[in-house]
């Protein structure tokens, strides 16, 4: 080869590169979406449930009841501007959103889906929880709803989905 002239690559180089390049693309893309994948919560999947009851008993009950009943006077603000724990039981509203909208709630924290200037006690579980542990909570909570409830909230999703 003369000095000073660049070597071309052979054209076995450049596949095995774009297939590398291309492999290595999609063990990034799965890395960084694994577990994310739908927000649904299958209040009719047992094991979620049973997963989800054990994640609420330690991380949500403490704030929104044992018995989902959140806490009292959950309306009204407190002199700091935060409202306390709604329930999430059928008397709450916690059925009046979408799955995706509860799991962003849940895992980004309440500001992430009213807004920044939002004020919340609750605090985002990213990095707490898994996205299938967030799944599970939301799936026990919807376990816990009368059948009624159930259906609207279902309508909710459809909608959200389309």
């Amino acid at each position: 080869m003369t000095p000073g002239r660049k070597r071309r690559p052979k054209a076995w180089t450049i596949v095995i590169g774009a297939a590398a390049l291309a492999a290595a693309l999609a063990v990034a893309a799965w890395y960084l979406h694994r577990g994310t994948g739908s927000p649904r919560a299958d209040a009719s999947d047992p094991e979620l449930v049973a997963l989800g009851a054990a994640v609420y008993r330690e991380h949500c009950a403490a704030c929104h009841g044992r018995n989902l009943e959140g806490e009292p006077d959950w309306r009204r603000r407190r002199p700091d501007g935060t409202l306390p724990a709604p329930p999430h039981d059928a008397t709450g509203h916690t059925w009046h959103h979408s799955d995706e909208v509860l799991f962003r709630l849940t895992r980004e924290g309440p500001a992430a889906v009213a807004g920044k200037g939002y004020r919340s006690t609750m605090p985002g579980f990213a990095g707490v929880l898994e996205d299938r542990e967030i799944r599970a909570s939301l799936a026990y909570i919807k376990s816990r709803w009368p059948p009624d409830v159930r259906k609207a909230q279902e309508r909710l999703n459809a909608a959200a989905r389309k």
